[in-house]
């Protein structure tokens, strides 16, 4: 690098910045306060009763829309408690013999009474179909973004990007999704099993995910930090634990952080087992496969390597060959009493170094 400095001095000092925002986005991985929200990436509020902050383009008009039908309902009942308050008191039956006297409609009032709520849901409704439209027609130069949901974690894919993938994870709050400030993203978002709900409740924005078609909605993040992601539909007992979190750039650390993030290589120095064991972690087998041999949806890791197991297909042994079969074809043999579980194939997201490493990890749980 010194070398190809003194021949072109020219493209010193680009390659030097290259460098250095590789090296700062190396850091924000590693440190994971970097960028961060004021009010901290879990807690985006300093108390329950505070508003979410509005991080998106969309935030503002959600909450102008949200506080003008709040307030109408605060004002209308008020209105109804306080006429129902006076009639109450003014026509109360004062005496043992006094009889109701005779009561007539008035259609000025039942008019008004019917026509005002009916003016003021039409303008809520234009006004919220306005600001729907917004979100679904994105502009045409988004950042595009393909988003899976499966049981139970998120899948992130960047076509931009090849290779760069992102994962959700049960146990931790881990950054799943990576967008510039500033810069429109389109997400397009399809479910493998159930229908999940993709909601980021500091941008306003929220679409189910739904198996067998594409959803897609767009947003322009206005604020560096680090914000909160649901999923917003119950789908199955560990639907709370599929979180994770979105984390906004600015735009010229956004390419280089992600490249970082989206790496799942072996350390110096790591051994193939620690190595299978981040994987474990970071590509959402934790959903499904636990490590303490307690069932979940698909059967636990411990004790599972050199295990004599009865599949659809009759009897096996967990091998190397079986496990990388299950990882690439998982419906190729179901262990009995799993028939009815959708596991994801992961041909093309897991090379064979990886799925080497995986079967290390799972030697390691006896």
């Amino acid at each position: 690098m010194i070398l190809s400095m003194f021949m072109a001095p020219e493209k010193a000092a680009p390659a030097a910045q290259k460098a250095a925002e590789t090296a700062q986005a190396a850091q924000a991985v590693a440190d994971p306060t970097l960028h961060k929200q004021g009010a901290g990436a879990v807690w985006e509020t300093v108390s329950p009763w505070a508003e979410l902050p509005q991080a998106s383009t969309f935030a503002e008009g959600v909450d102008l829309l949200y506080m003008f039908i709040v307030a109408l309902s605060v004002f209308f009942f008020v209105l109804i408690m306080g006429v129902q308050g006076y009639f109450m008191w003014k026509y109360h039956r004062k005496s043992d013999d006094q009889k109701t006297s005779s009561i007539t409609h008035n259609g000025k009032i039942e008019f008004l009474w019917s026509a005002v709520p009916a003016v003021l849901l039409v303008v809520i409704f234009v006004w919220g179909e306005v600001d729907f439209l917004k979100q679904s027609v994105s502009p045409p130069d988004a950042v595009q973004v393909r988003v899976t949901g499966r049981q139970w974690f998120w899948t992130v894919e960047y076509p931009d990007y090849p290779g760069v993938q992102l994962t959700s994870s049960v146990d931790e709050n881990a950054v799943t999704l990576v967008v510039p400030k500033g810069k429109p993203v389109q997400l397009t978002l399809t479910s493998e099993d159930v229908i999940h709900d993709f909601y980021i409740p500091a941008f306003r924005v929220k679409r189910d995910v739904v198996p067998g078609r594409y959803t897609t909605f767009w947003f322009e993040a206005t604020q560096v930090g680090e914000f909160n992601l649901y999923c917003a539909e119950y789908c199955g007992d560990q639907h709370s634990a599929m979180i994770g979190k979105v984390k906004v750039l600015d735009p010229e650390h956004y390419a280089a952080y992600l490249i970082e993030a989206g790496k799942l290589e072996q350390e110096e120095g790591e051994s193939m087992a620690a190595y299978g064991q981040r994987i474990y972690g970071k590509r959402g087998c934790n959903a499904c496969h636990s490590l303490d041999g307690s069932p979940k949806i698909g059967p636990s890791w411990k004790g599972l390597w050199n295990k004599q197991e009865t599949t659809d297909k009759g009897s096996v042994t967990i091998d190397d060959n079986y496990i990388k079969e299950s990882v690439l074809e998982p419906n190729a043999q179901i262990v009995v009493g799993f028939e009815g579980v959708k596991m994801p194939s992961y041909k093309g997201q897991l090379d064979d170094k990886q799925i080497s490493a995986v079967v290390e990890f799972i030697k390691t749980l006896k």
